[in-house]
This record gives structure tokens, sequence and C-alpha cells, in this order.
């Protein structure tokens, strides 16, 4: 029956990983705190992180914490022998806890891949949108570490505190994926009524106390993820519902939803935040103001570059979280997408979906293995890069050096071999004079001229074909 079930689930799940984009805010407002502004420039040059939905609903191979929200949307659908009525079905997905065991957990492993790749930051899920906490909370009992969760007796119990530690120890920045709302909480979902959609579902304006321990309870869990895990560098807040009701954009579908009012109070969150981590960045996601220090388009790729801090968060796979048998996207697409987003100025957060036994599926480690060999050759032009005008021409992205003195032109390959035609001609705007030119990963010298605001190279024979070079090459333009 358990076989019948996740099977059942997985083909329920079409789609998951689109149906819950969010709009990007377009208002930005730079923070003020010097630490904060020094914090997210380094960040900035980062470019490239690791993301991980991970919790309880990865036992049954299904979208991450939806399959309990009460809408009628295609993410939102129950599959399965508990499906036909909503209260069975919730109390089967809380008890998910007792099955789920992930004794092959091992961290380190992780770190290991992700360093590989080349990537320099990570965000976690410590609490999704259900309420289950894979951190040791004071404040529920529906956690990773209480007696009644399967994974309570082991030494590495408190999921967040071991993943921030091994990443930590390579020195990567740490970010911590909290979901504002919380359906477990009976200050959210008030078992009074009935859940009605995502929304908190009584007014808080008319239960004042009722949503004041809501804000609380949300308050102290921040704060226990600020104080006992390390240092942390990214308060990664989703679950953009819960807002100001002034804040709302009624040109957004799903925001138009938003019925109450659903001040969580961020100025006293992200106050307690950065008095205990300063420098924290906050992403108070798609709540334009000064609670989002970037923005994250979600499996979007901006047409141009934006004029502040932005990270398109994307899967690896076809879903966020573990299901059986996901559609892993090739090594090309994802060294494609990272310079492409790179090339206009943003970072990209790429998503691994643990599974129920705590390792990452055989292909998330292969593409990360070939990503890091692509990363040695071509990564100076990725790092530390600039956006820089005509930022792409047909196949080829450009970035710039900090110092703006050199160009880097990546010629993207439509296979995983690059073939190189006889003559690359790239296009260059601002540049009075070319001073050298070579191409990343070989130590042949180019023939070249510069003429008319066009670089035209001569590639020698060999380095055609059989080049040795992967998914994309690179031309290093000094000038």
């Amino acid at each position: 029956m358990r076989k019948l079930f996740t099977a059942l689930l997985f083909f329920g799940y079409l789609l998951t990983s689109w149906a819950q984009q969010h709009n990007t805010s377009t208002k930005y407002v730079a923070p003020t705190d010097p630490k904060v502004r020094a914090k997210l420039a380094a960040w900035q040059d980062l470019k490239f992180g690791i993301f991980m939905h991970w919790g309880t609903y990865s036992q049954w191979g299904i979208v991450e914490s939806w399959s309990i929200c009460p809408e009628d949307e295609g993410w939102t659908q129950r599959k399965g022998p508990y499906a036909a009525d909503y209260n069975t079905y919730k109390k089967a997905y809380e008890n998910i806890r007792t099955e789920f065991n992930p004794v092959k957990f091992n961290p380190e492993k992780w770190v290991a891949a992700a360093k590989t790749a080349g990537m320099k930051y990570m965000v976690f899920t410590t609490k999704h949108h259900d309420g289950f906490a894979m951190f040791d909370t004071k404040q529920s009992d529906y956690k990773i570490t209480d007696s009644k969760s399967a994974f309570a007796a082991n030494p590495r119990s408190n999921i967040t505190k071991e993943v921030f530690n091994a990443f930590r120890k390579e020195s990567f920045l740490i970010g911590t994926y909290f979901s504002k709302p919380d359906w477990h909480s009976e200050d959210y979902w008030w078992p009074y009524f009935p859940p009605k959609d995502r929304n908190v579902n009584y007014d808080p304006t008319k239960y004042p106390d009722r949503w004041q321990k809501f804000k609380d309870f949300t308050y102290n869990q921040i704060s226990e993820l600020m104080t006992d895990y390390g240092s942390v560098d990214i308060l990664w807040l989703d679950g953009g519902w819960v807002r100001p009701k002034n804040t709302i954009d009624p040109t957004v579908d799903w925001q138009k939803a938003i019925t109450f009012e659903q001040n969580i109070d961020m100025a006293r969150i992200a106050g307690m935040a950065r008095a205990k981590q300063p420098g924290l960045i906050v992403v108070d996601r798609t709540v334009a103001g000064e609670f989002e220090n970037y923005t994250t388009p979600e499996h979007t790729v901006p047409d141009t570059p934006l004029s502040y801090p932005w990270e398109t968060c994307m899967t690896m796979g076809d879903s966020w979280s573990y299901v059986p048998n996901d559609k892993y996207k090739s090594t090309n697409q994802l060294i494609q997408l990272l310079v492409k987003i790179v090339a206009r100025g943003g970072n990209f957060l790429l998503n691994i979906g643990p599974s129920p036994a705590g390792d990452w599926a055989p292909e998330a480690y292969d593409r990360l293995q070939h990503i890091g060999e692509w990363i040695k050759v071509n990564g100076e032009g990725i790092y530390a890069s600039r956006s820089v005008a005509p930022y792409e021409h047909q196949n080829i992205y450009y970035t710039q050096a900090k110092n703006h003195s050199i160009i880097y032109a990546f010629w993207l390959s439509d296979k995983d071999e690059v073939t190189l035609p006889a003559t690359v001609q790239i296009p260059l705007t601002k540049v009075a004079q070319v001073k050298n030119v070579r191409l990343l990963g070989r130590s042949e010298k180019l023939t070249w001229r510069y003429q008319g605001n066009t670089l035209h190279i001569q590639v020698p024979a060999k380095l055609q074909k059989n080049n040795g070079l992967q998914q994309a090459a690179t031309f290093k333009i000094e000038y």
C-alpha cells in the first residue's frame, strides 16, 4: 500500500516546480547598515550557491508542504489512500515523521560535492510551510528531534546544526530558509475554523491576542536559529502572503487572494536577528522594502540585467523536494544557466532535494562534478564579475572583471563538446583598444584584430575541434 501511495503521489506531481513561481519585487530599497551592505557585496561576488528542500514530505516523494493546503490548484492535489478526506490526510501527513529516518545523512559528503562544483554559499530549509522544524526548536514538538520522530535518537538528529556546521567548516556563507506561515501552528491555522487556503484562517485584527502569539512564536524560532546555530549570513524568508496588507500588489493573482492583515513585524525580527548576527542579509521574499535585501526570481532568468542585487533560485531536477525518478537538467543546461545569470549580474542558487534516506541522487553528484571541471577552467570569468554591455550577442555572453580591464566572452555550445568556428566575432562596446586575447584552458596564441567595435578572432584548426573544452569556451579579452 505504501509503494502504491508513493506512486500515485508521484504521478500527480506534474509541473510542481513551476507552480509556485514568486513574482519579483520591482521597488528595491537598498540597506543603509554598512555591515549589511558589505555582506551583500561579498555575497554578490560568490555567484553560485546550493539550495536544499528537505523535510518529512520527502518520505512520500511529494511536493513540499502543499498537499495539506486546501486550495484547488494542480500542485496541491492530494493522492493516495488518505486523499478522500482532508482531515484524515493531514493527520497521516503529520505522522510521516514516525517513518522519516534518513540514516544515510552525511552533510560532509554534500559539502565536498558542492565545493567541487565551485559553489560558495548555501541555503537550507529549516522549516517549510507545514511547520515541521528540521532543527531543535523549543517552541514546538513538531520537529526532527522530538521523540515521536524516527530520527530523534540519531546523534546527528539536529539536522540544521549538522548541515550548517559542515558547510561553515568549508567557508560557505550560511543561509537559513524559514517559512513565515506555519500550517501546524494553532495560532496560524486556528482549529476553531477550518483552513480555507494558504493564509491565516481567522482575522488577526479581530483576534489580536492569538495573532500576537503567532508573532512571538515566529520571533522565538528565528531567535533560536540566530542564537544556537553558529554564524548565519542570510535569513531567507518564504511565504510572502504573510505581509502587511498595504504591501499587497493587486496585479499579482496570489497576492489578490490575501484577505487579512498579516503583519509579522519584520522590523522587530530583523532588529533581533542583526543584533545576534551583525551584517545579516534579510530576504523577505516578494515584500518590497527594507527587509528584502535581494530579490529572488524563481525559475526565471531576467531578460536584462537588474539594477539591484538578485538571485535566480531554480531546481536541478523538475521539483524542489525529492520525488522518485526526477528528471535532472543536463550539465550543459546548468552551465548555460549559470553563465546567463551571471552575465546579467545575478547569483544562481541551485536546488537539490535529498532523498528520504538522506542522500542526493547519483545524477546530482554527476552534474556537480562536471560543473566543477568547467569552473576550474572558466571560473575567473564568473566569480566577482560584473555585467557589461552588450551583455549578450547570439550565443556569446559577457562578464567584466572588477577592475574593468578584462572582459570575458563566453561562447556557449549546444553540445557538451565545444566546436569553434574558424572565426569568432565578438562585438564590444566602449572599448577603445584591445591589448590581448586568449582562450581559457588553452595555451595556444590567438590571432585577432579589433575593428569597428568588433573583435575578430582567428581560431587555429587544432582548436576548432577536439580542443578538450566543454559546454562553453571563454575568451579572456584584456583592454
